[in-house]
């Protein structure tokens, strides 16, 4: 038997009007907007040392940094993490319809602006592999492969590579721009509006369109890049036209490397614990490939697509065309919300496993800068990726140390060693992206486990992948976010309300369907509203109520208006008439019992409810629109002689309530209670019922054993 604790507190049943003449309500004076204006335009010097501070965490971090303990895994993890990069920038570049140089590029600057003013210690910048192909998706469609670019200014004496070059750069810039002014403006908020169930969704969906687009690498295939509502369609129509013109040269290959890679990555993560690091697979996989490349010219030899020529060293800084904004405004939006939210997700993980916080507005901030910075140097998109980030902390990283040190790797092939991997097969890389898929492709497992467990999040996870595989990752986003808003709107449109009753011999009351002995006193109904009353839902929750106390007040009191017209005959005194307007018996010369014996000519429903306690303790907030259909509700119960109590209002709904004129001669402060119990005893002593001796409290006081 559990060995349960008891106390018991003795206190008089308030009404919250006894309450608040008791205990005097202390008015706090809340400060105006122009207050709030002049602090913030007013600074010291402690202020703007916090404020540098916090921009800068690296200071931060420095001056504590282990020098000893740290470095060495530091440099270790930052080793190891950049050969991935470099693969990844490499392969990830493709999904971005540009050289592959370039993704270099995006394994190095982001990550020198984000060592500065990111929180995270442990997340590696760079590519990833949506937004490599969210910005794909623009590229193609500005620059097609086949046809003319898009009407733009800055396109002129541009080759096709360098009008692409210069479109990515741009979206990234626009991409940092809007995650930069999101983080001024403290509003990384937003980010709370994709739930775990909508990004897990959108990026299965993301990884269905990456293979299909790796596709025509991994076969051989010259396919155009499609955007737009059912692309995914469209070029699986034209890779399946080309299917038998496939390169045997490039499949086999890439059969073999995923197979290889794939049998490698899952030894690894059985025997990890066994492992000082990672197997950098993709890196051994790259080696190999470009030797065996070069030594049987597969480019000449089997007609196999290649990297060939690689930039040696770093081109000047371009600045973003404004004309590539305007164009692009639309799909970098998204782009920026979804690396935002990725990078926030993957560095929330990291900072609860090693305890310390990290600035959702800061890290809007670092990524800001991190892609301006980067645009303006020719990168593209940058976010993290979790099977990166997990080798850098796996490996011993410790802090952005570790960041620094794998930028420095892509630094070094990018200017000297880049030239090695000319010979590289685009296949490859395909085939490299097509296995690191993985991750993203099996959480296609979370449908039946969400089936389960809430449908609701269910039809969010399958509404969100669908769109976002035939409409597009853009639009996709935008139909998954309306759908799990929908939910919401749906939860709290049809709530789960429930009638209460007493566990005896407490003062707890419960949904009574769910236990076997439970008191409900007759002629008493507590009703719980579990969610916020607003003008969506006000009509819903009259219905549930009506259904669950037996009938209709309105309709009670149509019929007994009815029986006093025809009691006018029999009853007519110091002639007294009796009209419609005459709703209230009260009004008239004579009391009438309508639970009393009437006369046989007269037939009014029996009304056996005295009193209704409405349960508002889930109500967060109440709208006007709801505020008018309460009221009606209320005067339609008091009018046939139901006693209405609301117990546990939360302080501002009651305010609001008293600044909406709510209260007049029917309906009064006097019918709210702070507790179901305190409204229960009310009710036990105003019509003297037998039962109270079952229910824990007297006249005066409350004595309350919680088990």
């Amino acid at each position: 038997m559990t060995y349960r604790k008891q106390y018991v507190v003795t206190r008089p049943a308030y009404s919250e009007d006894s309450f608040a003449e008791e205990h005097k309500k202390f008015h706090r004076l809340h400060k105006t907007s122009l207050d709030h204006i002049k602090d913030f335009l007013t600074w010291d010097t402690k202020r703007l040392k916090n404020a540098t501070l916090s921009l800068f965490p690296v200071v931060s971090w420095m001056r504590t940094y282990r020098i000893r303990q740290w470095l060495l895994g530091d440099v270790v993890s930052g080793v190891s993490t950049g050969l991935v990069a470099i693969m990844q920038g490499l392969a990830f570049s493709l999904l971005a319809s540009l050289p592959p140089s370039y993704g270099l590029y995006t394994a190095f600057f982001p990550v020198l602006a984000y060592f500065f003013l990111g929180t995270s210690k442990h997340i590696s910048v760079g590519s990833f592999p949506v937004l490599s192909l969210m910005v794909g998706a623009v590229v193609t469609r500005l620059v097609p492969e086949d046809g003319p670019p898009a009407n733009i200014t800055d396109f002129e004496g541009l080759s096709q590579d360098h009008q692409r070059v210069l479109v990515a750069s741009s979206v990234t810039f626009l991409m940092g721009i809007f995650q930069e002014a999101m983080g001024v403006f403290q509003v990384g908020f937003v980010v709370v509006y994709l739930s775990d169930t909508l990004v897990s969704g959108f990026t299965t969906a993301a990884a269905v369109h990456i293979v299909v687009t790796q596709l025509k690498f991994v076969l051989g295939l010259n396919v155009p890049g499609i955007n737009g509502p059912l692309s995914i369609i469209y070029t699986m129509e034209k890779i399946f036209v080309q299917i038998t013109s496939s390169n045997v040269c490039d499949v086999v290959m890439s059969v073999i490397i995923m197979v290889v890679v794939f049998i490698v990555k899952e030894l690894s993560d059985r025997y990890k614990a066994k492992l000082p690091v990672p197997i950098p697979i993709e890196a051994i996989i790259t080696v190999v490939a470009c030797s065996v490349s070069y030594g049987f010219n597969f480019e000449k030899t089997y007609q196999v697509q290649v990297v060939g020529n690689m930039i040696s060293g770093y081109e000047s800084p371009i600045a973003p065309s404004v004309e590539v904004f305007q164009e692009s405004a639309v799909e970098a939006f998204p782009i920026a919300i979804v690396g935002f939210a990725v990078a926030f997700s993957v560095a929330k993980v990291y900072s609860n496993k090693h305890d310390y916080t990290i600035d959702g507005n800061q890290e809007l901030i670092a990524f800001g800068v991190s892609n301006m910075f980067g645009g303006s140097f020719r990168s593209f998109a940058a976010s993290t990726a979790l099977s990166r980030t997990a080798v850098q902390e796996s490996s011993g990283g410790k802090t952005q140390i570790a960041g620094l040190v794998s930028a420095m790797m892509a630094m070094l092939v990018t200017v000297a060693l880049g030239f090695l991997l000319e010979p590289l097969p685009k296949s490859v890389l395909g085939a490299l992206v097509i296995v690191n898929l993985k991750g993203m492709l099996m959480q296609f497992r979370e449908i039946p486990y969400l089936w389960r467990r809430d449908k609701f999040e269910c039809v969010v996870w399958v509404g969100t992948c669908l769109s976002a595989i035939l409409l597009g990752l853009d639009l996709g986003l935008a139909a998954g976010l309306g759908v799990e808003l929908l939910t919401v709107v749906f939860r709290t449109q049809f709530p789960r309300c429930s009638v209460l009753a007493n566990i005896p011999g407490t003062d707890l009351y419960k949904d009574q369907k769910d236990y076997l002995h439970i008191l409900e006193p007759k002629g008493v109904k507590i009703f719980r509203i579990p969610s916020p009353i607003f003008f969506a839902n006000i009509e819903f929750l009259r219905d549930k109520l009506l259904e669950a106390i037996g009938f209709n007040p309105l309709k009670i009191l149509r019929k007994r208006n009815k029986a006093l017209k025809k009691m006018k005959h029999l009853f007519e005194k110091q002639g007294d008439t009796i009209t419609e307007r005459n709703m209230d018996p009260k009004d008239l010369p004579f009391h009438v019992d309508w639970n009393a014996e009437l006369p046989a000519n007269i037939s009014v429903p029996r009304v056996d409810l005295h009193s209704l306690i409405l349960d508002f303790s889930a109500v967060s907030f109440l709208d006007i629109s709801a505020l008018k259909g309460l009221k009606m509700a209320l005067k339609e119960f008091i009018r046939v002689d139901v006693d209405v109590y609301i117990a546990s209002c939360d302080a501002c709904i009651l305010e609001k309530l008293h600044s909406c004129l709510f209260f007049d001669d029917d309906i009064q402060t006097s019918m709210f209670y702070p507790t179901i119990h305190d409204a229960m005893l009310h009710v036990f002593r105003k019509h003297d019922m037998e039962t109270k001796t079952k229910l824990v409290g007297s006249k005066t006081k409350i004595q309350t054993r919680h088990l």
